[in-house]
């Protein structure tokens, strides 16, 4: 066989089913290759797209996605989505084409050092040479990109090495077991927790696997302990338990930190200072434990006091066991805190005027679709409404990205997901900015025959830096834009197009668009001007005695 095939049987072997791409001229021979095996190409109509269908693969499975890119414009089309799968964790492997390497008669056409690129780009990068050695380089690669905090890998094959000769075969794959914590780590942790009056549980975005959440349901109902999550940890545990006081969307002042405020201990769970801080620590204040797959990044605003290290949800079933004995603490406080919560921020829809304050646009939404759902948010000042007012049932029920915060990746997620699990439904919010980035990919979806639903806020603008504007008192300048008739637009793909123009007519547009097969996309216009009621007038004016 050749190299290219011998690659392929490589993907094959790590259980590969999927690569999402666009093919480039370097790529032909790993494209004939792919014609006569069982992985299903996806050709997507941008490179960053790809990238971000197959991020979401991996987020979603535990598994490396996988998607193939040409050389030079091809392999830098994926620079910001090798960053997001970098910086959220997210296991994804990239092929990049080459020109030949030991003979070309095209000078440096389009030619970029794209390993080099890639570099400070992910967990490891390298150009084949040789054929004989990509067995080995794609085990090892798979390995690289879940082992610890998950997250990218590239390699690059060149024309030449894809087309040469080799009689090799895939390396056999194995399961890892990853190191646990050091029983005295969680002896002591138990003990910091047994001691606190107020102690707190934080869920991260690592903490977010489906291996993980069933423990830390578990260890939330034996303990009583109350507990909140990151942007990206939303999920772990059914936000609906009693137990829960919400997700820290901003990073102070929110009726949730009237409890952060408080506590004396709290335990994070999978935190990674890559996200927005969900509080800042200050000294002598708190006690943090870290738990995770490796140590904390010591920051200004981020330096636990004790750490466990290992398989997390190892810790977390030792640390349940370890706390059975402990008694249960009085919750009053936050009790009242979980009750403001509920008074505050889950059904308070702001005002009934149209435009849709985003309150209740995201209460239309989860009252809507099934709590089996998946919704996929692109990047703005939804995002953070989202984040603080929709109640995650289940791991991913909400995949946003707060890492990387990049605009753009809502549809090309949406569409994975959809990939990942057809029987659930999909719904991907976007604004109208985000929406444009990456909207061709329409066609994907509608080629793919998906069953999705596509909700664009529209407020004309970058509306999230607006409130930033506005917050540090500046003038509104640069931040304004026009659209295209998203009706029009979605129909043009062949979707299904429609425009919201009273409250009340949203949840049965929605609710109709769930339950009719094909791609649906539903203009909502948004009203943002809540942003300063709420974030700079009501939060600044509250009181913690809920």
């Amino acid at each position: 066989m050749n190299g290219a095939e011998l690659l392929v049987q490589c993907l094959e072997n790590e259980g590969v089913k999927i690569i999402f791409g666009i093919p480039g001229e370097e790529n032909l021979a790993f494209l004939e290759a792919l014609r006569n095996s069982k992985i299903r190409l996806i050709l997507t109509r941008h490179e960053q797209a790809a990238g971000f269908m197959a991020a979401t693969y991996g987020r979603l499975t535990g598994n490396p996605g996988v998607c193939l890119s040409t050389l030079g414009p091809g392999a830098t089309n994926f620079v910001t989505a090798v960053s997001y799968g970098l910086l959220g964790g997210m296991p994804v492997v990239f092929i990049t084409g080459q020109k030949p390497i030991k003979k070309s008669k095209q000078g440096r056409f389009q030619i970029l050092d794209v390993v080099r690129m890639m570099e400070p780009l992910t967990k490891f990068t390298k150009q084949v040479v040789n054929a004989g050695t990509i067995p080995a380089m794609i085990r090892d690669m798979f390995r690289i990109a879940v082992n610890g905090k998950s997250g990218p890998v590239h390699i690059e094959l060149p024309e030449d090495i894809a087309a040469e000769e080799i009689d090799s075969k895939p390396f056999e794959t194995h399961k890892l077991h990853y190191p646990v914590a050091a029983p005295e780590a969680i002896l002591q942790a138990a003990e910091l927790i047994k001691q606190a009056r107020y102690p707190l549980i934080l869920f991260g975005a690592a903490a977010n696997r489906y291996h993980i959440c069933p423990i830390a349901r578990d260890l939330v109902k034996e303990t009583g302990l109350y507990f909140f999550t990151t942007q990206m940890g939303k999920g772990v545990v059914d936000e609906h338990s009693p137990h829960c006081l919400g997700t820290a969307a901003l990073s102070d002042h929110d009726y949730l930190h009237c409890a952060i405020d408080r506590a004396d201990v709290i335990i994070n769970v999978g935190y990674d200072v890559v996200e927005k801080p969900p509080f800042f620590m200050n000294m002598g204040t708190m006690k943090v434990v870290h738990i995770n797959f490796a140590p904390a990044d010591i920051d200004e605003v981020y330096f636990p006091q004790h750490e466990v290290l290992g398989d997390i949800g190892h810790t977390l079933h030792a640390l349940k066991n370890a706390l059975s004995d402990m008694d249960r603490k009085d919750n009053k406080f936050f009790h009242s805190v979980h009750t403001g919560l509920n008074t505050y921020v889950y059904q308070n829809q702001g005002h009934d005027c149209f435009p849709s304050t985003p309150q209740r646009i995201v209460s239309d939404v989860r009252k809507t679709v099934a709590d089996s759902s998946i919704v996929s948010l692109d990047n703005g000042m939804y995002k953070i409404w989202f984040a603080r007012n929709f109640k995650a049932t289940h791991s991913h029920s909400l995949l946003l990205d707060n890492a990387l915060a990049t605009m753009g990746a809502g549809l090309p997620v949406a569409i994975a997901a959809k990939l990942v699990h057809p029987e659930k439904q999909v719904i991907a919010v976007c604004g109208d900015g985000g929406f444009m980035m990456n909207s061709q990919e329409l066609e994907t979806a509608v080629r793919l025959d998906l069953h999705l639903v596509i909700i664009i806020l529209r407020d004309n603008g970058y509306g999230m830096i607006k409130w930033k504007q506005r917050g540090m008192e500046l003038p509104d300048f640069g931040l304004d834009f026009g659209n295209p008739d998203f009706i029009q637009y979605a129909e043009s793909y062949g979707a299904k197009g429609y425009r919201i123009t009273k409250n009340d007519t949203f949840t049965t547009q929605l609710s109709k668009c769930l339950n009719a097969p094909g791609v649906h996309l539903i203009e909502v216009p948004v009203d943002y001007s809540e942003n300063e009621k709420v974030f700079l007038q009501e939060l600044q004016n509250k009181t913690c005695h809920l």
